[in-house]
């Protein structure tokens, strides 16, 4: 699509993946909200993406249905249209099975699977009018585990079947398409107060077949093509960015 006056919610857009989609997305010509529960993260990504075009921080919460439905509503009072919603928010709280509990286990999915739900649901009404597309972000963790890691990888595997259902509810009208990112790493897109370099070794970079870890603009840059008119017959797809390591058989 021409991004041109195009408008965008990322949510979790203060730090990480959604703060580079931020600015990929506004690099391209379109208007941005970050829809991000740290007001720190919020804050300092509003000011410091300032210079590469419109972009709005909204204090959002997306597991509270009034707190999505407000954040829409501002999107809309704003910009007037929505084109692009990038559900990117995600917890994780990593505990062996028989020690994490009930309340644990339920605020990670509320965050990461009831949030995608909550912010699609709203948003969907002004993305069949603009003929929009939702981009879920998951993880190789819908797909492969390491220990004490269920609320994450449960919340993530319901992501990737909630992008196909929506894909078929929501067509043809809207796309919508899944990324499932590997080792990302995003040391240097975090808020300036936990900002550090990262300390990649060469057995890091060696283990995937790609020959490294992965960057944030490995990840925005698909998202860009996602939301093209290139992309126009690709939904309810699931793309796995890990460097191949996923299909890298590992024998100890």
């Amino acid at each position: 699509m021409d991004d041109e006056g195009k408008v965008a919610v990322i949510t979790g857009g203060g730090q990480g993946i959604g703060k580079a989609v931020a600015g990929r997305l506004l690099e391209s010509g379109m208007k941005v909200v970050i829809a991000e529960i740290d007001e720190e993260a919020g804050r300092e990504t509003e000011e410091e993406f300032m210079d590469r075009g419109e972009i709005m921080f909204i204090h959002t919460n997306i597991s509270d249905e009034k707190a999505v439905q407000s954040m829409i509503s501002g999107t809309m009072q704003r910009f007037r249209r929505l084109d692009a919603l990038i559900n990117n928010a995600a917890i994780s709280i990593n505990k062996p099975l028989a020690d994490l509990s009930l309340a644990e286990w339920n605020r990670v999915i509320s965050v990461n699977l009831t949030g995608a739900f909550l912010c699609s649901k709203y948003a969907s009404p002004f993305l069949r009018e603009s003929k929009g597309v939702i981009i879920n972000i998951s993880s190789t963790r819908a797909l492969m585990s390491e220990p004490d890691t269920e609320a994450y990888s449960a919340s993530k595997g319901g992501i990737a079947a909630l992008t196909h259902s929506m894909a078929v509810s929501l067509g043809p009208e809207v796309r919508v398409n899944c990324i499932s990112p590997g080792w990302i790493e995003v040391g240097g897109m975090k808020k300036k107060r936990l900002r550090r370099t990262p300390e990649l070794s060469e057995l890091d970079h060696r283990q995937h077949p790609a020959g490294r870890v992965g960057r944030p603009e490995d990840i925005s840059s698909l998202v860009r093509y996602l939301l093209s008119d290139e992309a126009s017959f690709i939904t309810g797809a699931n793309f796995v960015v890990d460097g191949g390591m996923t299909r890298k058989m590992i024998y100890v």
